[in-house]
């Protein structure tokens, strides 16, 4: 019986990695072709959407994800490439508002207020592409984020229907970025999940 147990086990491991492995081929095949690191080749669009991270580090320190969103958005709508920003993050608390901090940064950069729309229900990527698509009739977007973020963005897109590609926020550097590469890993079969179980998407759209 032990034995069986840890046969069924070692079984379930490694079909649980084939399963990951599979879902990152997957989602990086598919979305590969939408991403765009040139500001000068990114076509027009009427809304980006901003992915929101905290503004600060565990650490305290200022967040280069963050930064380099905020002037990627910024650069997006001073070269008319986009006339509207959807900021759509985590406001879990008074203390952490991923969206006001993201307005906040954009205002200071010269960006009008009129430009700007927020959601404050996108508590996961998956959150933010549904209700940009579904809640705020969104569809033909440019989503801003950092490459390894924007290929799990972009596949939840597909399965909205969405016309939508991907600006490359400006990455940070390699060692500040393996820790999140490596929960990137983990989150694209989990997006798989989200989105194919029976009825289980449809809980990301009116929360």
């Amino acid at each position: 019986m032990l034995k069986f147990l840890v046969r069924l086990f070692l079984i379930i491991i490694l079909a649980g990695i084939i399963f990951a492995v599979f879902s990152n081929v997957l989602i990086i095949s598919k979305t590969r072709s939408k991403i765009y690191h040139d500001l000068s080749k990114v076509p027009k669009k009427e809304v980006a959407l901003v992915l929101g991270t905290s503004k600060r580090t565990v650490k305290g320190e200022a967040n280069t994800f963050f930064d380099n969103r905020i002037k990627a958005a910024t650069e997006l709508y001073k070269r008319g490439l986009v006339s509207k920003l959807l900021l759509s993050g985590d406001n879990r608390t008074k203390y952490y508002d991923e969206p006001s901090d993201m307005k906040k940064a954009l205002v200071k950069n010269g960006i009008p207020e009129a430009a700007i729309e927020m959601d404050t229900a996108g508590f996961r990527t998956i959150e933010s592409v549904s209700r940009c698509a579904n809640v705020f009739n969104q569809k033909d977007v440019v989503i801003i984020t950092q490459e390894f973020h924007a290929f799990r963005a972009l596949y939840i897109s597909e399965f909205y229907d969405m016309n939508a590609i991907a600006f490359s926020a400006e990455d940070v550097p390699v060692y500040s970025a393996t820790r999140v590469n490596i929960r990137e890993f983990f989150a694209r079969p989990k997006a798989i999940f989200d989105l194919y179980l029976p009825g289980k998407h449809n809980q990301f759209i009116n929360q």
